[in-house]
């Protein structure tokens, strides 16, 4: 399953969530599998964050908009990533190049793998 994480800094109407969410929904993810916020992505209370990674099981795919939406410190990133390749999660960024390469591909729920290389990822059907 895909799931998506979208973050923006700030609570009003400066900052909007529409063109990561029409990226994620574009890429496969289900509305209903959205997780969002409106904080500083160097906060390392993040709610948002928070429930994406406690609802995202062994086989799925954690998906962001671009790798700063998942966070700006370079150990938080490298924590996250590492925590998820650990529980078996695959990770997809859909702008730039930071579609997890050389990560053991996960199944999804439905059987079929999830295929991660360099530039492309080949999302699961479930």
């Amino acid at each position: 399953m895909l799931v998506g994480y979208m973050r923006v800094s700030t609570d009003g109407d400066r900052q909007v969530l529409d063109l990561q969410r029409d990226a994620l929904l574009a890429a496969g993810v289900d509305e209903r599998h959205l997780f969002e916020e409106r904080v500083s992505g160097s906060r390392v209370d993040r709610a948002g964050l928070a429930k994406a990674l406690a609802f995202v099981r062994a086989g799925d795919c954690l998906v962001v908009w671009k790798l700063d939406r998942l966070g700006r410190s370079l150990p938080h990133l490298l924590a996250t990533v590492t925590g998820l390749k650990e529980r078996r999660i695959a990770f997809r960024s859909l702008a730039g190049r930071s579609t997890a390469c050389g990560t053991t591909a996960p199944t999804c729920s439905t059987g079929s793998t999830i295929r991660t290389r360099c530039r492309r990822a080949t999302r699961c059907p479930g």
